[in-house]
């Protein structure tokens, strides 16, 4: 969750999504306190939509009242967000396959099937959440951002390269992913290993997902990467960090095709 929805919870109302701003460890809590053992005593994970045991993930729809299509993947593993060491490790799991797996909660909730270049994964750098549980937007891209991506397909290649224009007045890397699954490629170590500094200040980072459509004709995906720098604005007041700002919480790719 971003932290303008914060302001907006305090000003406003106390939903269930303002619940989650006030608390730091409210998604944890869920998924530890409710979903986590629902599922292993009574096979009903709620409030999770689901909960997967063998892969340690979860799986919540974001009751924010301006969100009535994302859903949230978080582990079951205490994991505080981007930053945690144990995402760069070999053999663990990779959050953003089992996110994109599930991405036709999505298309259900719209009430029609998106395309792959129509759904966005995002997870936020640590300055701009209110949550301290690591957790994966799962939602509908920007149809700006996705007519974008659709022009300089055949240019975006398996090397990080900058990304024509600015979105939310952020710049933003944009790299491809070869192949119809992600498999063993995980996003955080494409940041951590292709990006200088990234490694040392995996805080800072945010990253967005979305299928790639190329003219070559070949499945993948599309990664685009963006900074918050230290010392500088915090995202919610003007400066890089909240990828979450890459999705259309409206969903307007759902109604324009």
């Amino acid at each position: 969750m971003h932290r303008a929805a914060l302001l907006l919870c305090t000003l406003v109302s106390l939903d269930a999504g303002c619940a989650l701003a006030a608390d730091p460890d409210a998604l944890w809590k869920i998924v530890d306190g409710q979903c986590v053992p629902g599922q292993m005593r009574r096979d009903d994970p709620s409030p999770c939509t689901q909960v997967d045991l063998r892969a340690g993930t979860a799986v919540l729809k974001d009751n924010a009242a301006h969100k009535p299509f994302e859903y949230l993947l978080i582990p079951t593993l205490r994991l505080s967000g981007i930053e945690e060491p144990a995402l760069l490790e070999p053999g663990g799991t990779n959050y953003f396959a089992a996110a994109w797996a599930v991405r036709g909660l999505v298309s259900a909730r719209v009430g029609r099937p998106l395309d792959d270049t129509e759904i966005g994964l995002a997870i936020n750098a640590r300055p701009a959440r209110s949550q301290n549980q690591l957790h994966i937007h799962i939602g509908c891209l920007r149809a700006d951002l996705r007519d974008t991506l659709r022009r300089q397909g055949g240019g975006i290649g398996t090397d990080w390269t900058p990304l024509a224009g600015t979105f939310a007045g952020h710049a933003y890397q944009v790299r491809r992913i070869a192949g119809p699954e992600l498999g063993e490629v995980d996003p955080f170590r494409l940041v951590a290993e292709g990006l200088p500094g990234a490694r040392e200040a995996m805080g800072n980072e945010t990253i967005v997902l979305t299928g790639a459509a190329l003219p070559d004709g070949q499945a993948g995906f599309i990664v685009l990467e963006g900074r918050a720098e230290p010392g500088g604005f915090p995202p919610w007041l003007g400066g890089p960090g909240g990828g979450e700002e890459l999705l259309d919480h409206g969903c307007a790719v759902a109604r324009d095709g």
